[in-house]
């Protein structure tokens, strides 16, 4: 593009406006708050985001600073591939849930399990998640290029150890672990892990698509923001990468990433408040 010298020595001479320099902060306030949160939130959660971080500005101006940096959350798409197969012979634990994703009052009243599956140039790999419904946070995970039972059982182990870690006095008492009807979650080997932990094991009606909406839910976002980021596929080489990506994705979603189904707040943050709630009854006692 040609630009006449005078033109061009004008727009040097010419006072940025106070108003004019103070959006050009915001948009690299915004635009850094977007990469901060691994470019997938949309208006609606970089508004919040923005007012966590301390910028009192409106929701439809962030959509406009998001507009002029070019910048938008990701969509989420369809993810219908199916990951799990019935054995019809295996008894089956009955349906504890029945959809009551808003009962619990507290954190390990209800786990929700599932899997979903990452095509790499080595092959399908297999990634389980375990998520606290009450918190939304996910407490346990495991990545394996095999679907057999060993993997929904390492991400039980996982879930179970955080907890122990966290504190010496926890229980699975009253707790409900709740899946779908696949295989690998009524295999003798899980049911047992599920007893010997004191976990009640809980199954969807088979063919009902909300029968674990919660959890595929989590996994919707999994897909989304990681797996799959943009309308292009990214291209996974192998177990390793996938294990390396998901490490780091889970951290950000416990202990950054901002979910609407809890005021906007983080799963950690959840956890942390329902604590000292808790704590606050104590001392009232």
């Amino acid at each position: 593009m040609k630009i006449a010298p005078g033109t061009y020595y004008k727009w040097l001479t010419c006072p940025v406006r106070p108003r004019e320099l103070e959006e050009a902060y915001l948009v690299n306030a915004i635009v850094d708050l977007y990469r901060r949160n691994k470019r997938v939130y949309g208006v609606r959660k970089m508004w919040h985001a923005a007012r966590r971080a301390g910028l009192r500005i409106g929701r439809d101006q962030v959509g406009r600073l998001m507009r002029i940096a070019g910048i938008q959350g990701v969509r989420r798409g369809a993810h219908r591939t199916v990951t799990t197969s019935r054995d019809e012979r295996a008894p089956r634990h009955p349906d504890l849930v029945k959809r009551g994703w808003k009962t619990p009052n507290r954190p390990d009243a209800i786990w929700v399990a599932d899997f979903t599956y990452v095509w790499t140039a080595s092959g399908f790999c297999y990634v389980s998640f375990i998520t606290d419904v009450y918190s939304r946070r996910i407490l346990g995970w495991r990545a394996s290029m095999s679907k057999t039972s060993d993997l929904v059982t390492a991400a039980l182990a996982q879930a179970l150890s955080a907890r122990r870690r966290a504190s010496s006095e926890f229980t699975a008492r009253g707790l409900i672990h709740h899946s779908d009807a696949g295989s690998q979650y009524t295999a003798l080997a899980f049911t047992e892990e599920l007893a010997e932990a004191g976990i009640a094991g809980s199954i969807g009606t088979v063919g009902d698509a909300l029968d674990n909406a919660l959890m595929e839910s989590t996994i919707g976002l999994y897909k989304t923001e990681l797996i799959v980021p943009g309308a292009s596929r990214r291209n996974w080489v192998g177990l390793r990468q996938v294990e390396r990506e998901t490490a780091e994705w889970v951290r950000w979603y416990n202990h950054e990433r901002i979910h609407s189904s809890i005021d906007y707040m983080t799963p950690i943050e959840r956890e942390v408040m329902y604590a000292h709630t808790i704590a606050q009854r104590g001392e009232v006692a």
